[in-house]
């Protein structure tokens, strides 16, 4: 987390193909891969578009034959694995994710074991066996139509078991990663405020914690930076409907991206933390999730480094994330951290994120989250928190 040029490492990227109407250029992006694909997409709103039509005539001009698979909620384990089987042997050459953050990760996990004979459950992280990923996968492109996730841009498929004893989980291997991901601006002109305020919301959170993660580099660094003055200058006009629409679009497709590289190369913080858990245990979107927790996460972890680690180089940054979004000099740290929070709390409130509540949270069931919240974006946090202080984070938002 240091600004200096100390030793890193850059894993995998996609190769992308950005800008509006790139979605032409899929049955291109295929032919050299074969001729059979699979296309994996969301419930509904992709199909009824008329990008979905004008996208089969053309793969039915280039020869390209397709199967559709549709992915109605997040995706589980068991889901996966059924899937698996039902394509399996049927000489499939591509694997094309259309959609939000559930269809790219259904779509990543069933190509990286169409051709590997195992169950998912046998590579999760933290539940099962967690074997070596052997490999191989078949080529996945990556075609977002939300802003948010970042998944185009990962290794790491999520996959969810809801209830009280569920997890939420990754299936992480740089062979998952996509051989392309195209983002196509056009294709988020159909989502809904909700939609662009949750998976918004995801992206700032992504890029932050990112910025302050224990991992961060010059080269995350930049690229945060980067992402974050594009989604200041956009999420609020986009969502509002505003004057403006087509480059909101542009500049929310092009900050969604780079959260998803930032949190593959240098890990998040304590609101993906917490997101685990409460997205296993309860049915909250995970963008809802880290859109009601911004502003509490942050303003928590900055008291704790200032009451314990004073000298913490998280500090200095949550300064500068402060400048960056709120567009101006504060010479004083604390009214940078005050300004930043409260900026944080303003877009909150604008985009109408929900309390956890709800979702059926309640103080009662804070112990269990808590217990469950410290996987692999905890680590990474600037600051280890206490149980006490996590457990705070949730109960303001209730």
């Amino acid at each position: 987390m240091k600004a200096n040029f100390e030793a890193f490492s850059i894993a995998k990227l996609p190769r992308l193909e950005f800008g509006a109407g790139k979605i032409r250029c899929l049955p291109d992006l295929i032919t050299p891969y074969g001729k059979s694909i699979l296309v994996v997409t969301g419930g509904a709103s992709f199909l009824n578009s008329a990008a979905w039509q004008d996208l089969q005539q053309a793969l039915q001009q280039a020869g390209i034959h397709w199967q559709l698979c549709q992915i109605h909620t997040e995706p589980s384990p068991h889901l996966i694995d059924e899937l698996v089987q039902r394509y399996a042997g049927q000489g499939i050459k591509v694997v094309v994710g259309i959609g939000g953050g559930s269809a790219l990760d259904a779509a990543k996990a069933i190509a990286g074991l169409l051709e590997v004979g195992q169950s998912v459950m046998d590579f999760l992280e933290g539940v099962g066996p967690e074997l070596p990923y052997p490999g191989p996968s078949i080529p996945l492109i990556a075609i977002p139509t939300t802003a948010g996730t970042g998944s185009e841009a990962t290794k790491n498929a999520v996959l969810s078991v809801q209830g009280a004893d569920g997890f939420k989980k990754s299936f992480r291997d740089d062979r998952l990663v996509a051989e392309y991901a195209v983002l196509d601006p056009d294709l988020l002109a159909t989502c809904p405020p909700d939609l662009i305020a949750a998976n918004g919301m995801d992206a700032l959170t992504q890029l932050m914690e990112s910025y302050v993660s224990m991992k961060a580099n010059p080269f995350t660094d930049a690229l945060a930076i980067s992402g974050l003055r594009a989604l200041r200058d956009s999420l609020l006009i986009w969502y509002q409907n505003d004057e403006g629409q087509v480059e909101a679009r542009e500049k929310m497709a092009y900050a969604a991206w780079l959260s998803g590289i930032t949190l593959a190369q240098c890990g998040l913080g304590s609101v993906h933390g917490l997101a685990s858990p409460l997205g296993a245990f309860y049915p909250i979107p995970h963008g809802v999730v880290c859109g009601s927790l911004v502003a509490v996460a942050t303003e928590v972890n900055i008291r704790a480094m200032q009451s314990r680690e004073p000298e913490n180089p998280g500090l200095p940054r949550y300064a500068r994330l402060a400048e960056i979004i709120c567009e101006q000099r504060l010479r004083e740290p604390e009214m940078a951290y005050q300004a930043l929070v409260k900026r944080l709390w303003q877009w909150t409130e604008a985009m109408q994120l929900p309390n956890l509540s709800r979702y059926g949270v309640t103080l009662e069931g804070l112990d269990h989250v808590v217990a469950h919240s410290r996987g692999s974006s905890m680590r990474t946090n600037p600051v280890v928190l206490t149980d006490e202080e996590i457990r705070s984070i949730v109960e303001r938002r209730l």
